[in-house]
Parts: C-alpha cells; sequence; structure tokens
C-alpha cells in the first residue's frame, strides 16, 4: 500500500502529498539489520579464541576470561547511555565511530604478545564500541522511522543478531581451526569496517532529514539535539534503586546473563573442546542455538501477554537451571540426541526472559521504565563479565567446568526465587471491561 506524507511546508488542512510505494524508512531498517548482523561477528568470536591463545601464549583461561569480561561489562554499562549519544551527536555518527573502534580493536589484537594487549583491544576498545550501538541503536531507528509496523521491525532487528551468530559462527569456527585465531580476528575487524559506508551513505537521524514523514505517520520536525538525557538516565537510576523491585529485577537479570553470554556463549565452546568435541561442530551447536533464540523470544512475547510475567520468569529460570545441572553430563567427543535436545530447549530459552522482565519493568517504572530496563540490562552484562572471568578460573583451577554447570543451575534456581517475590505495585489501575 503506498504511504501518504506530509511536505513540511504545507499548509494547516491541504491534502497529504503521495510517495512512492517504497519508503525510505524500510533502507534505514534494512542497513540496521545488515549492521546488527556485521555485530554479531565480533560477540560471537570470544569462545573461540580462549583455546588458541591459551595454547599460543599459555595465558591463563582466567586471565583471557578477564579480558572478555571487561568487554561485556563496558557493553553493559554503556548501553544505558547509548541513547543519549544518539541523540546528542546522531544515529550515524555514533554507530560509524562505534563500528571504527570495533574494527580497530579487532585488528590491534593480531599484534599483541601481553595480557594487558588483549584487555585494551578487546575488552575496552570493541566493549566501548560495542555498547555505543546496543540495543539502543535499533529501538532508536524504529521508535523515530515507524509508527505503523513498529512490532514488526522490531521483532525483524532483535533476530539479526541470532542471524549474524548463525552466519558467522560457523565461519569464524572454521578460521581459528584451519588457518589460526588471527584470520579469524581479521575478518571481524573488516565486517565491522564494511558496515562503514553502508551506515554512512544511507542511514539517516530522522525522516525530516530527507523531508519525510515517519513510515505511517505524520511529518514532525527533526528535534533539537538533548544534552540532558545522560543526566536523567542518572537520576532515574538513583531514583529506582531505592525500590526493592529493581534490586529483584537487577539481580535476576544478572543471573540471566551469567548463564547465557557469560558462560554458555563464552565457554561451550572450550568446555566441549576439553571433551574431545571439535571446535567447528561445538561452534555449530553455538549457531543453532541463535535459531531457536528467535522463536523462543516471539513466543515469549506472546506468553507476556497472555500470562503473569512473574510466573513466567521464575519457569524460565528454573527449567534453565534444571537444563545446566545435566549439561556435564551430555557433553562428549560428538553430538548425541540429549545434546541436540539440551541445545534446542537452550535457545528456546536464551532470551526469552526479556519480554516478562521489559513488562515488569512497564508494570513498576511507568514512564522511565525504558530506562530502568537499560540498567537492568547494564546488570545482564556485568552478571555476563563476572562469570566469563570466574569461569575460566574454574577451568584453570579445578581442570574442568563442571563446577561452573552446578554452580549455574543453582543460581538460575535463585532467580526463579527472586522473580516470583517482585511485589506488584501498591497503586494499581483497574483493567477495563473486558481487556
Amino acid at each position: 500500500m503506498a504511504q501518504t506524507t506530509a511536505r513540511p511546508d504545507r499548509t494547516p488542512g491541504s491534502p497529504p502529498v503521495r510517495t512512492p510505494r517504497f519508503h525510505r524508512a524500510w533502507s534505514v531498517a534494512a542497513v540496521t539489520f545488515v549492521t546488527i548482523i556485521g555485530a554479531a561477528a565480533f560477540a560471537s568470536l570470544p569462545g573461540l579464541l580462549i583455546e588458541p591463545l591459551h595454547a599460543e601464549f599459555d595465558w591463563s583461561r582466567g586471565t583471557i576470561g578477564f579480558a572478555v569480561s571487561v568487554n561485556l561489562a563496558l557493553y553493559g554499562l554503556t548501553a544505558p547511555f547509548a541513547a543519549a549519544l544518539m541523540d546528542r551527536f546522531g544515529i550515524r555518527r555514533v554507530v560509524a565511530v562505534a563500528l571504527t573502534v570495533i574494527a580497530v580493536g579487532a585488528a590491534l589484537t593480531t599484534w599483541m604478545t601481553a595480557p594487558w594487549q588483549l584487555v585494551l583491544s578487546w575488552g575496552v576498545l570493541v566493549g566501548l564500541g560495542s555498547g555505543s550501538m546496543a540495543l539502543a541503536f535499533a529501538a532508536t531507528v524504529t521508535n523515530r522511522w515507524f509508527v505503523a509496523r513498529r512490532g514488526l521491525v522490531t521483532g525483524i532487528l532483535t533476530a539479526a543478531g541470532a542471524s549474524g551468530q548463525l552466519i558467522f559462527l560457523p565461519l569464524l569456527s572454521w578460521l581459528v581451526e584451519y588457518h589460526g585465531w588471527r584470520p579469524a580476528a581479521v575478518t571481524v575487524s573488516l565486517a565491522a569496517l564494511a558496515v562503514v559506508p553502508f551506515v554512512w551513505l544511507l542511514l539517516r537521524d530522522h525522516p525530516a532529514d530527507v523531508r519525510l514523514a515517519p513510515y505511517g505517520g505524520e511529518y514532525v520536525e527533526k528535534p533539537a539535539p538533548v544534552t540532558g538525557a545522560a543526566r536523567r538516565a542518572v537520576t532515574v537510576l538513583f531514583k529506582a534503586a531505592r525500590t526493592g523491585p529493581f534490586w529483584l529485577l537487577a539481580g535476576s537479570f544478572a543471573i540471566c546473563g551469567a548463564s547465557t553470554n557469560g558462560l554458555v556463549r563464552t565457554h561451550l565452546v572450550p568446555a566441549a573442546h576439553d571433551h574431545g568435541m571439535p571446535v567447528t561442530t561445538a561452534a555449530g551447536l553455538l549457531a543453532v542455538i541463535g535459531v531457536f533464540d528467535v522463536v523462543g523470544t516471539v513466543a515469549s512475547g506472546w506468553f507476556t501477554d497472555r500470562f503473569e510475567p512473574r510466573r513466567l520468569l521464575a519457569v524460565y529460570y528454573a527449567l534453565r537451571g534444571v537444563s545446566l545441572l545435566f549439561l556435564p553430563m551430555l557433553l562428549a567427543p560428538s553430538v548425541q540426541p540429549p545434546m541436540l535436545f539440551f541445545i534446542v530447549f537452550y535457545g528456546l530459552d536464551w532470551v526469552a526472559t526479556v519480554p516478562p522482565t521489559l513488562a515488569l519493568c512497564r508494570e513498576q517504572y511507568g514512564e522511565d521504565s525504558a530506562i530502568v530496563f537499560g540498567w537492568v540490562l547494564a546488570s545482564h552484562q556485568v552478571g555476563a563479565a563476572v562469570v566469563a572471568f570466574a569461569g575460566g578460573v574454574a577451568r584453570d583451577v579445578f581442570g574442568t567446568y563442571d563446577v561452573v554447570w552446578y554452580a549455574s543451575g543453582a543460581l538460575c534456581a535463585a532467580a526463579a526465587l527472586m522473580a516470583l517475590v517482585i511485589n506488584r505495585p501498591r497503586t494499581e489501575t483497574l483493567s477495563p471491561v473486558g481487556a
């Protein structure tokens, strides 16, 4: 269906002007999709680097895990300010600079000879770059360029991360296995750089930049750069931190990050390799998790609209914890049916916690919920950072990852209990009749 937009200079009451069937918003969404897929390259690599770096430099797995933990922590702590950066300097500038920083950080790893250089390049540079274009990138593009189809576009852009994981993990694991880790790092660097021209040439900060209305909406002037957004983010954090539900949400989501990005994404490949499984096979299993991640996220959103989010979170965390307790018995030189069942189940549960957690943030914090959710997401990455480091240390000390799987299973049980005890807001409005 053709879109109608209003010219910025038309007089009130004049009819809108018809525009071509293909709205510029869809090309902006396409560039965003490709950019997020490219971002999946550097998100996929850390778990593949642990064994090669340990073998070449004789660095402990704890040392390597520390660099990954710095990356994850900075990703999370930068994310709440990413939207403020985009409001101040524009989407295109922030994303282009972030991709360049990521490319430089990934390329520098090929010349490193000391652990601090890994922490600086992969931990600090890649962490800051990836955090600057985290979830705020997709959310900002969707909010500015779309009025209609926002849900569809959000789902597509969310799926881009899993799609990128599916594309890059097998390729990067093959490069690491047969050509070494340096070509894989260079591939990540080139993937980030390759997206920069598309971002600079095709991405626009606001529909008004090209004299268009948002898709499905009316023309609005481009707002002036916002200078107080970062201050508001900090103010909302201090306000929310005085409430119990914030700590329960942040604590449970930290365990979510610990048991996904920090544990499975970072340590599943080396743990499977310890049991004789080829790196390429283990990386393929992670890619399959990415496929079912999309299905699980969409289904969880559907469930969240129909069931109590506290109970959903409790079920998700409890089932995840049980599956982690069984994982040490499933690791073997080859993939057996029980392992496939674990991979499918874990993929469905990977980020299924996001929709109910976001729903609880809305319920508890109203108009501040988006910012509060940004800080809850930061706790997710801090939890991931802690376990990325602790998992490597545990492997060095015990010679196996088993204790990490068991401890994470217990933490998931604690997260299930935390979700159940989140109180409803004291002031509640009655739902409309028939809602």
